[in-house]
């Protein structure tokens, strides 16, 4: 009898044992679902196509002679295209190897080459500026004019701190219209390409702050100072520096201020847009790249290829490191992309017209997704910059995704080209739940 329940027992216990194989793997299957969110592909196919039609329709209308664009996904390239010109009036083809003016682009790179520095120990953030650069010991802020139209000033409240110039919270004047300061700005020439750092440095020193530091974000030539405070904590002039710890370790060659004779044939030229389908080459600026100046500008200056440009990007995405070699450490590059203005900063010039950003260490930084369709579109934990030709490039480390778009127009970007090619990669705006993905 006993033997006979024992084999009525056996295929029980066989169907339990299944039972409960088939549970634990669709708790399994439960667990990779829901960790999927950065496994699903953001550029597909669709977006390509919405990506390629974007591109093309502004070389179409006129209002760009060349674009292209290079986007990474989970390390690997998902979408590469190029269309229109590099140089219209030649027929020059807009490529992969076309050398551009990235301009603010070059700020992101200057913020990289301090924060080595930072690593070593060798600075803090909340360190007065004028620890390492003497020239700002005796800086006053600007409160108006007196009835003679002389500047008035009074006392700082506290020095301006490198945390100060890596979030634009400095008060450095950077405006047209400052009754008196404005032209005392013009007077001064501080981005004159005959001077070197320590020359914008005196003569920033002598130039009265705006406001109070950490009271407004203002734009301006704080990663200028950057630069200055790298030569003075280094030793090393700064385009030695930048260039020995950034971009020679991250194989990006082609990332330089001056561009030798045999490489000028892949120089893009830059178009200034005067209307609807009208374009004018520039002739002034590209002088500042054939030629070899004294200034090395940590806020601008430097040229790059969509491949160099995307090194950088994909460091920053792995957390500080490109392949084997390692430029920063992951807690380094998330202060980077973390926002560090204070809520009490509600005076931010134009930053709140990128979206749903704030402003980490030379990183605008996403802190929520877009309120409405007419906003940039992104995900929260985006961190990204631009330059004045209206090129851009951003880091989603969600989806560990890296793009690089290259396009040279002044103005700045004044016809939606970076929403819409947002809005391409991303896909049309749908509403806050939906739109982020974790």
């Amino acid at each position: 009898m006993m033997t006979l329940f024992n084999d009525l027992r056996k295929p029980f216990a066989i169907s339990l044992g299944l039972a409960f194989l088939v549970l634990v793997s669709c708790k399994e299957d439960i667990k990779k679902s829901e960790n999927k969110t950065t496994e699903i592909s953001v550029v597909t196919e669709s977006a390509k196509s919405r990506i390629d039609s974007t591109l093309q329709s502004f070389v179409d209308a006129g209002n760009i002679a060349g674009v292209s664009a290079l986007i990474y996904e989970q390390g690997q390239e998902v979408y590469y295209n190029a269309f229109g010109f590099a140089e219209k009036e030649a027929q020059k083809p807009m490529n992969r190897n076309t050398i551009v003016q990235i301009y603010s682009m070059t700020k992101p790179i200057t913020g990289t080459a301090l924060m080595t520095l930072y690593e070593e120990g060798k600075f803090d953030l909340d360190d007065p500026i004028s620890k390492y650069a003497p020239e700002f010991s005796n800086m006053e802020v600007y409160t108006g004019v007196d009835s003679n139209g002389k500047i008035t000033t009074e006392p700082l409240n506290r020095p301006v701190t490198i945390r100060d110039v890596t979030g634009h919270t400095a008060g450095f004047p950077n405006r047209p219209d400052i009754p008196g300061l404005s032209n005392l700005l013009e007077e001064k020439n501080i981005y004159d390409r005959e001077t070197t750092l320590s020359d914008l440095g005196k003569k920033l020193g002598e130039i009265p702050l705006w406001f109070q530091p950490g009271t407004q974000w203002e734009y301006g030539p704080s990663v200028d100072v950057q630069a200055l405070l790298v030569e003075r904590i280094s030793g090393i002039p700064y385009g030695e520096y930048v260039r020995k710890h950034v971009l020679d370790p991250l194989g990006m060659q082609e990332t330089r201020y001056f561009i030798p004779e045999e490489d000028r044939d892949r120089f893009s030229r830059l178009y200034i847009r005067t209307g609807e389908g009208e374009l004018v080459k520039d002739s002034v600026t590209y002088s500042n790249y054939t030629e070899q100046w004294p200034m090395t500008g940590g806020g601008s200056g430097l040229t790059s290829t969509l491949d160099d440009y995307m090194k950088f990007a994909q460091m920053l995405v792995n957390d500080g490191s490109l392949d084997s070699v390692q430029i920063l450490k992951p807690k380094t590059v998330k202060l980077m992309a973390t926002n560090q203005l204070a809520d009490s900063i509600t005076e931010r010039s134009w930053l709140p017209s990128k979206g749903q950003v704030g402003f980490g260490i030379d990183f605008a930084v996403r802190v929520a997704p877009p309120a409405n369709a007419e906003e940039n579109n992104g995900m929260v934990g985006e961190f990204y910059w631009d330059g004045a030709a209206s090129t851009l490039f951003w880091v989603d480390p969600v989806n560990k995704l890296t793009t690089v778009m290259f396009v040279q127009l002044f103005p700045y970007d004044q016809i939606g080209l970076h929403k819409k090619f947002r809005d391409a990669v991303y896909g049309p705006y749908k509403d806050k739940s939906e739109n982020q993905r974790n």
